[in-house]
């Protein structure tokens, strides 16, 4: 027995060195790769990108993991008892290892051949989702239990759990309970109920098998197992188990919607940010806060789809999307076709003698009155239309796939997605903040950003670049001017050029003024021509403009430039703030994940009256707001006075020319010109006040006619207006103060001389002193040598247009 004894304590001792030898061993091979567990102190979580609105609306959301990290304290009590009771319930006692649960693991692996469970705990879980691989195998776990040891001794549980809870996946791309609270039910993971949090606390053991969404028997199933697990540990009572076990499985896929569409903010946002930040702007957490207020944005874009559903409506109704198709196959049809916009997909399934019947997606059939369908005439081309429809009948079929909207009264109306695009840009005059920007139609139907992509020529909404290099030429508003035909060929030219006025009619000798406000094209070119090409391009180039999209002829005078509507709207506000260039931007501000401001907009500043220019300032008056970087201030490029000349002409373009639209805006500080581009390709709109300039495009993408009597002022104009009216409906009268070395002259209005008293019709006009015309006396004594720009007009001679 003695002998036995021995025996058997000597074979129990080198079982146990043994043992330590080898775990001693394996401890000095694994242990100089392993991690160190401080990291995880400092660890950051991917995070996606959000962008806000100025009033911190959700506009948009990126990245490939939904996380909204939480503290320890703000994890409900019970989703831990949950989570424990399904994952850990000797979480509270164990060193990191749970040595029953990797017996029961070793046992399974002996019975069945192969891993069943890893017997891992939460903290082992910890240290092989921070660290380690999801390889299955001895190795792997060896380096896990080592890793969670060392993770024991290092943090509390309280860390240890507010890691767990952060980190894991919990399916649909949500990573950490509050997102997956988010994903499933629609609310924080602090107002879902004992049932739900069972539900998520279930799916950390297989994110696929126990979904809601995907296999909502077996996330029942695993659920009340959970809660029957924390009612036999104490950790709810028989009736809060009861009331849970009996609450239906609500979880469904809520998708995070914005608060405020505006895809097109967003797509530019990302950009920046990844210019800035490159591909760590998806992951780090950051928030951007845009420049663009949400009820502005809103605004722009219900504009732009009202203007382009009227104009759409004036040119007929096309055909329907699909024709005849077989009741079958309505459901399937109905569900791969997208809604576009505020255009909803509908087949129709009965006609009536005034009204149809549609079914949408969901299958519910709703009707639709004949009112909304007498615009409908059949399109022919934008030129024409067939004959006006009498009934429902002579415009759709059963079985035919059409567009219809939704009503402020919940009422459908028949509709059709326009074929035109249209883009909108609002821009602060004072920085060049971008308040509203539209892209298109609809992002859905094209991500193509018309407002910042499409270079178009702007006709002539870009003439008052070429007056005001005229005024800073040494022309007046009361400058007169021959609005007479003019031929120009030259050699290498393949025809004789006679350009023309849109009406084809000609005036004769009139003032600067009176040829801005009535668009006339002779005017322009004359102007042009006299001023020179190369002062004009030079001139013109330093509103922002590259000079490469200014064409070097007297086409230039027409709009032949190629500029997309952000750029005419940053070039309009140097009118709108005095004569500074601004340059436009659209981030306000971007916080890291901690809420720290790391970047705030510091665009350069626009003097207020009464401030000294900004080479007379000092450095410390030179310093912004934010401590961030120093204030600049903006670049003036024209004289102020010519800025405010320039906007009291453009302003009578609203009082008695093109844009006399506006006059319904019961405002007298709005300044403006249309643009309408050869065969109205092109439909422009630029205006605005001290506050906002605002600048809408409207055409096709591939460059077609808008059709007879489409102008800028009858498509761009209403959207400009639409928008305007909002923008400005609680904003004061908003005029541009006159600069000093002015002054306001009775003017002939034949001559455009200083009038004679009892002159009839004479008027009066604003100069800069030193441009101020001569008397009628003066001039007559003067005539043997009349000068420049005040001489009677004259035939012009031959130019080289190309």
């Amino acid at each position: 027995m003695m002998h036995l004894l021995k025996f058997l304590f000597a074979t129990l001792t080198a079982v146990v060195c043994g043992l330590a030898l080898s775990l001693s061993g394996a401890f000095l091979y694994l242990s100089p790769n392993l991690p160190s567990v401080e990291s995880l102190r400092s660890i950051e979580l991917q995070i996606p990108l959000r962008v806000y609105s100025n009033d911190e609306k959700l506009i948009a959301e990126f990245g490939e993991m939904r996380r909204s990290p939480i503290l320890f304290n703000d994890i409900p009590e019970n989703f831990i008892h949950a989570l424990l009771a399904a994952e850990d319930d000797n979480f509270a006692n164990h060193y990191g290892v749970d040595p029953g649960s990797l017996v029961r693991a070793a046992a399974q692996i002996l019975k069945t051949g192969r891993i069943q469970t890893g017997g891992s705990t939460i903290t082992m879980q910890v240290a092989k989702n921070f660290f380690l691989s999801s390889e299955r195998s001895f190795s792997r776990k060896a380096n896990e239990i080592l890793l969670a040891l060392q993770i024991e001794r290092e943090l509390t549980k309280d860390e240890i759990l507010e890691l767990y809870i952060n980190k894991i996946y919990l399916g649909h791309r949500a990573y950490g309970i509050e997102a997956a609270s988010q994903v499933y039910y629609g609310k924080s993971i602090g107002e879902v109920s004992l049932a739900e949090l069972a539900m998520i606390a279930g799916l950390p053991k297989a994110p696929s098998r126990f979904n809601p969404i995907v296999n909502p028997e077996r996330s029942l199933e695993r659920r009340d197992w959970i809660l029957g697990r924390m009612l036999r540990l104490g950790r709810i009572s028989p009736e809060d188990y009861q009331e849970a076990i009996a609450e239906p499985l609500t979880a469904r896929l809520h998708v995070t919607a914005p608060d405020l569409v505006a895809p097109y903010i967003a797509e530019m946002a990302r950009a920046e940010m990844v210019g800035r930040f490159g591909g760590q702007a998806y992951t780090d957490g950051y928030s951007v806060t845009t420049t663009v207020p949400s009820d502005l944005q809103m605004q722009a874009h219900q504009a732009i789809l009202d203007g382009l559903s009227a104009y759409d409506h004036r040119h007929g109704y096309r055909k329907p999307e699909q024709t005849a198709l077989p009741q079958a196959q309505w459901t399937e049809v109905l569900n791969k076709t997208r809604t576009i916009s505020q255009f909803i997909p509908a087949i129709v399934s009965q006609v009536h003698n005034d009204s149809i019947t549609v079914m949408l997606a969901d299958g519910a059939e709703e009707p639709v009155a004949w009112q909304t369908m007498r615009w409908a005439r059949p399109f022919i081309n934008s030129r024409s239309m067939g004959p006006v429809p009498r009934r429902p009948a002579d415009v759709v079929q059963v079985g035919d796939l059409i567009r219809v909207q939704r009503q402020a009264d919940n009422a459908l109306s028949f509709a059709q997605i326009p074929k035109a695009q249209a883009a909108l840009v609002s821009l602060d005059a004072s920085n060049g903040a971008i308040r509203a920007l539209v892209g298109g139609l609809s992002f859905e139907q094209s991500n193509y950003n018309r407002a910042i992509q499409a270079k178009r020529q702007p006709g002539s909404s870009f003439k008052p670049f070429v007056y005001s290099a005229a005024l800073d030429a040494g022309y007046t508003a009361a400058t007169i001017v021959n609005d007479a035909p003019l031929e120009i060929f030259e050699p290498g030219m393949k025809a004789v050029w006679r350009p023309k006025n849109d009406n084809n009619t000609f005036l004769g000798p009139i003032r600067v003024r009176e040829g801005l406000y009535r668009s006339r094209n002779l005017v322009s070119i004359r102007i042009l021509q006299d001023i020179g090409m190369q002062y004009a391009r030079d001139y013109i180039s330093k509103f922002g403009f590259n000079p490469n999209d200014l064409p070097g002829n007297l086409s230039l005078a027409l709009g032949t430039a190629t500029l997309t509507p952000l750029e005419t709207a940053a070039g309009w506000t140097v009118f709108a703030n005095g004569g500074y260039k601004v340059e436009p931007y659209l981030i306000e501000r971007i916080e890291n994940r901690d809420g720290q401001t790391i970047f705030l907009a510091n665009p350069p500043s626009i003097p207020s009256e009464g401030t000294a220019p900004a080479d007379s300032l000092s450095p410390d008056q030179l310093l912004a707001d934010s401590e961030l970087e120093p204030q600049l201030m903006a670049e003036r490029v024209i004289d102020e006075r010519t800025a405010y000349i320039m906007t009291d002409m453009l302003q009578d373009v609203i009082k008695r020319g093109t844009g006399r639209r506006a006059l319904s805006l019961n405002r007298s500080d709005l300044a403006g010109k249309t643009g309408t581009t050869n065969e109205s390709k092109d439909s422009w709109f630029v205006g605005y006040n001290s506050d906002y300039v605002t600048s809408v495009w409207a055409g096709f993408d591939q460059p077609e006619s808008l059709g007879r009597n489409e102008y800028g002022g009858t498509i761009a104009l209403p959207i400009w207006i639409d928008y305007m009216a909002y923008a400005l409906k609680d904003k004061p009268m908003h005029q541009m103060k006159e600069p000093a070395g002015m002054m306001t002259l009775r003017i002939d209005p034949v001559s455009g001389r200083i009038a004679r008293p009892g002159t009839a019709n004479a008027y009066f006009e604003i100069f800069k002193s030193e441009d101020a015309p001569p008397t009628m006396d003066e001039f007559e004594n003067s005539w043997e040598a009349p000068s420049s720009p005040y001489a009677e007009p004259a035939e012009l001679a031959p130019i080289d247009l190309f």
